[in-house]
């Protein structure tokens, strides 16, 4: 009887202690069975180590998936607690995915796999996650508002996926964000998504915050001053957005702060001096914004700093003498500004810096000799200033350069010979400047660019010969022979000379006096450049046989344009203007001519100038080989001379001649009529602006006109209705100008042509041979840039500078 009692006892305390192995074996199997049924609605490669899951048998035992299963990682009990399947090279959705099944899931890490389609709202069954890592996927849709009902969550990481729509304001709500490696690290991180809208204030919730990623989005509206709540935010980039108005003094607040990213957006204002409360920053990009005002010189006290991007705004005034306080800075870019004054000798403190930007800005007086200082220095550009005097020859210091640019200054006297001591195979510009002398005989002039400098001379190509010194020697003794015969036969040629001019004089004052009563009666001449107005006036006439139609090469909206070859080596394009001189007026006009001639750049028709009269009005440009763009386009035969590196080049000098009129001119200018026909080729098919300023020039009242300037077909949408011309006018005209270019016509004359056409197999010009895969990447850049030329809001157009810089980077 008792043996009998104590088997029964027996039986049951060992089903008492069978049942929860049997219930969590039931559970994780029902769970493996889970996940396996959705592996069987995904593609997975051969050798992923997810072909490991292998079907489980009714009496498998319940922790299989826990021991074999790659990625799977269970609790005591055999529930299945963490899914880590990165870089599997799995591809499909979540739509098969049991979320109510797997309920006990903590971490959640599909990321660099393919996986498409949205995030289920049924993502909140997952009531127990602490992360989750959908990054480097293609998920797109929105961002469930479900995952901030998530209390528990520490980590979140979507970006770089297809994701959209607006951040939901419930992200607030995750205030217990904190990353996977303890509490002391944050990231949240939606970056490289189309996500669109404004930034939450709720983003100010989460104090635990260090990382902050929202860059290359389309988020726009302003900056939240909540952010500067965040008070252990250590990484903020919002860059690539579109967002606007000023920059929050708040963000002041943000002292742990090491790195802050906000350009390439459209921000306005002044730098908040605020922002200097910010001295444990290593690197801050304000660039390619609207800021405007001058670099507060309390930035010194940023001591931190080692990467510091200013460049692509509107800023004014001196560079801070105090930036010599940062004495471990790495990279400086303040290029493309309004900088002015000299550069500051405290840049000789900047011993660790290896790029320096300080280009396109308004730059004076010598480039200082502590420069030479720089001797970890790789890539100085000092180009497009009004720097003077000699280079100095402490630059021979330099001796890490990999690239020199001092183009388009100033800078005057003899290259110091000290470019001989540095590092072989640099690149030096040194291209428009003043210099003159002998170019020193070292190997890095042998390709480096010097052109724009008429004093220099060497045997380099495009220089003219210096006379060498021992030649200059032998000749010496010569020259003392023969000096006693040169006077007496110049004293014999000053006799005779003077004889001659007075005669001349004589029936020119003759002649002048004849002409003076007509003058006094059809108008006035005026005298530009290197022309005597009234010399000029009548050698036109002439040579073109009072502007004879055989000598006509062109025709446009505001004149026409004749060949004058007024010498055998002096050839001018003339154009004579329909309107009469009463329509201008003098004074002004005067001015604004004088304004244009002063002009210097490559890619814009020089304007030598103008000559009125009651008779004819003309203006007076640099002749050209090839003629009109629009005339060689249209020809099946001259087209095919233009080749595809031919096109691309051309596409990019216009676009660098309108970035120099928009943002290097003072004050910048519009040019309201850019077509084919106003873009005209040299000998060797590099592209020029011709007739910039004109329309201008012609209605000094426009701003009071109501007449759209410009040609049919190259006209911005918005002048329709603003009748106001802006600089983002003349980028849409450029924009069609372009893709007539690359396209042999216009694309108007496609009969369904939208700028979502504009893609490479619907518009190359089939007159030409098809371009190599290495030109036809270029062209891709090229195209996906002008699409954005095009936008109807003009405000989403980019400036002619980044369109110029762009395409520089595309080659």
């Amino acid at each position: 009887m008792c043996s009998s009692n104590f088997l029964f006892f027996s039986l049951g305390l060992l089903i008492i202690i069978l049942s929860p192995i049997q219930n969590f074996a039931s559970a994780s199997l029902e769970e493996a069975n889970t996940l396996l049924k959705w592996k069987a609605n995904l593609q997975i490669p051969n050798n992923s180590l997810v072909s490991s899951w292998i079907p489980l048998l009714l009496n498998s035992s319940a922790f299989v998936p826990c021991t074999s299963w790659f990625g799977v990682v269970c609790n005591a009990d055999g529930s299945i607690r963490r899914l880590n399947l990165n870089s599997c090279g799995l591809k499909g959705t979540l739509h098969q995915f049991s979320f109510f099944l797997l309920h006990n899931l903590t971490h959640f890490d599909l990321s660099m796999n393919n996986f498409f389609g949205p995030i289920p709202p049924q993502i909140r069954l997952l009531s127990k996650l602490v992360y989750i890592d959908f990054s480097r996927n293609k998920f797109s849709g929105v961002i469930p508002p479900e995952i901030g009902n998530f209390h528990q969550l520490t980590s979140l990481y979507l970006y770089s996926n297809n994701i959209s729509g607006p951040i939901p304001i419930e992200i607030g709500n995750l205030k217990s964000l904190v990353d996977l490696w303890g509490t002391w690290v944050t990231w949240f991180s939606l970056d490289h998504n189309n996500i669109f809208g404004a930034v939450p204030t709720d983003l100010g919730n989460l104090k635990s915050l260090i990382r902050l990623v929202l860059n290359n989005n389309h988020l726009s509206g302003s900056i939240p001053p909540s952010l500067g709540e965040l008070t252990s935010l250590e990484y903020l980039y919002i860059n690539q957005n579109k967002l606007s108005g000023d920059i929050p003094i708040e963000l002041g607040n943000l002292k742990s702060l090491l790195d802050l990213d906000m350009s390439t957006n459209q921000l306005s204002g002044s730098i908040p001096s605020d922002i200097v409360n910010l001295t444990q920053l290593h690197r801050l990009s304000l660039s390619s914004n609207n800021l405007v005002g001058e670099i507060p010189k309390e930035f010194g006290k940023m001591k931190s700093m080692l990467n510091l991007y200013l460049s692509n705004n509107q800023l004014s005034g001196i560079i801070p003498v105090e930036f010599g306080s940062f004495r471990d800075l790495l990279q400086l870019d303040l290029s493309t500004n309004r900088l002015n004054g000299s550069i500051p000798k405290s840049i000789g403190n900047w011993a660790h810096i290896h790029w320096l930007n300080l280009s396109n800005n308004m730059l004076s007086e010598k480039i200082p000799s502590e420069i030479g200082k720089l001797v970890q220095l790789t890539k100085p550009d000092l180009s497009q200033n009004f720097l003077m005097e000699q280079i100095p020859s402490e630059v021979q210091g330099l001796q890490n350069l990999q690239i020199l640019d001092f183009s388009g200054n100033r800078l005057s006297g003899s290259i110091p010979y000290a470019f001989a001591s540095l590092p072989r195979g640099i690149d030096i510009n040194l291209s428009y400047n003043e210099l003159s002398g002998p170019v020193p005989p070292c190997a890095n002039f042998v390709n480096a660019s010097l052109q724009g400098n008429p004093g220099l001379c060497g045997n380099v190509t495009g220089m003219k010969l210096c006379e060498s010194k021992s030649i200059k020697k032998k000749n010496d003794s010569f020259h003392d022979m023969v000096i006693l015969v040169i006077i007496f036969t110049l004293i014999g040629a000053i006799v005779l000379c003077l004889f001659t001019y007075g005669l001349i004089a004589y029936r020119k004052q003759k002649k002048m006096s004849s002409l003076k009563s007509l003058d006094e009666k059809s108008g006035d001449y005026f005298t530009i450049t290197s022309f005597n107005g009234k010399l000029a006036y009548n050698d036109i006439l002439k040579v073109t046989n009072d502007f004879d139609d055989a000598y006509c090469i062109g025709t446009g909206g505001y004149g026409t344009v004749y060949k004058a070859e007024l010498q055998p080596t002096n050839v001018v394009a003339v154009k004579k203007l329909h309107v009469s001189s009463d329509n201008v007026d003098h004074n002004s006009f005067l001015n604004e001519v004088h304004a244009l001639t002063n002009i210097r750049h490559r890619n814009i028709v020089k304007l030598y100038g103008y000559c009125s009269h009651a008779c004819h009005s003309f203006l007076i440009y640099e002749y050209l080989e090839k003629g009109s763009l629009g005339s060689i386009l249209r020809s099946d035969v001259l087209a095919k001379e233009l080749d595809w590196l031919k096109r691309i080049n051309i596409v990019r000098a216009i676009a660098n001649g309108l970035a120099y009129m928009h943002h290097e001119c003072s004050p910048p200018i519009i040019h309201r009529d850019i077509s084919i026909a106003n873009i005209l080729l040299n000998s060797d098919y590099e592209a020029h602006i011709s007739d910039f300023g004109t329309s201008k020039l012609l209605k000094l009242d426009s701003s009071k006109s109501t007449t759209i300037a410009g040609t049919y077909g190259y006209i911005a949408p918005e002048l329709a209705y603003t009748m106001v011309a802006t600089e983002k006018c003349d980028v849409f005209s450029y924009g069609i100008v372009a893709i007539e270019v690359i396209m042999g016509k216009h694309p108007g004359e496609l009969p369904t042509f939208s700028v979502d056409d504009v893609l490479l197999e619907n518009v190359v010009d089939n007159r030409i041979p098809l371009p190599s895969p290495q030109v036809e990447k270029q062209l891709k850049s090229v195209l996906n840039l002008l699409r954005a030329c095009l936008n109807s809001n003009p405000h989403e157009r980019p400036t002619m500078h980044q369109v110029s810089k762009l395409l520089m980077k595309a080659s």
